[in-house]
């Protein structure tokens, strides 16, 4: 059964992806007790910086490019809402491997909480691509106006992606501040999505 329109998906879509967002700044704190300068304080906690900028950089790339796609479906079914929810669940336990880089970054356990980001992100990774390659494929979900180059911009966007998160993962075992440096300079890479998509 397939619906004419987009609206729904786009409207609680656009809720998950803001209050995830949202939620990682509640990440960020200093130690409240007394004996330490406050700057010295806003000083030690730079993974919650360094954390919160990419994972923030990331969801909010993922919400442009869902944007853009999104334009791009004429028409959704059951099958496509069963996997946006999926990916929508991805996204919204971003938040919490965020909090892992951010307390354990540079200290004991780094690894393990990098690996979590990691591997969470290949994840996000692996299911947007499930989400595209259904409603792209034989032009299932796609719009009749859509040219086919336009479809294949999208994909020459989305081809990198998993290959990138699937090094970031592996890195993580080696070097976690690598791994998450890495993760941020793929947000950067993907930051002109209008630009990667109209190539």
């Amino acid at each position: 059964m397939e619906e004419i329109g987009t609206t729904r998906l786009e409207t609680f879509s656009d809720g998950v992806f803001a209050i995830a967002a949202t939620l990682l700044v509640l990440e960020i704190s200093v130690d409240s007790a007394r004996g330490k300068d406050v700057g010295d304080k806003l000083l030690h906690i730079w993974p919650s910086y360094l954390a919160y900028a990419t994972s923030f950089l990331v969801i909010g790339i993922i919400w442009i490019n869902h944007h853009h796609t999104v334009t791009m479906i004429a028409r959704v079914d059951r099958p496509f809402l069963f996997i946006n929810l999926l990916l929508l669940l991805v996204v919204s336990f971003i938040p919490f491997p965020t909090r892992l880089v951010a307390q354990y970054l540079g200290g004991d356990g780094e690894r393990s909480a990098t690996i979590a980001y990691a591997a969470t992100l290949f994840a996000m990774a692996a299911t947007y691509n499930l989400w595209w390659r259904y409603a792209r494929g034989h032009r299932r979900l796609i719009g009749e106006s859509v040219s086919d180059a336009s479809l294949r911009a999208v994909d020459r966007a989305f081809d990198p992606g998993l290959p990138a998160y699937a090094l970031v993962f592996v890195l993580a075992f080696f070097s976690p501040l690598a791994s998450v440096i890495l993760t941020l300079a793929l947000a950067v890479f993907y930051l002109p999505s209008a630009a990667l998509f109209e190539r």
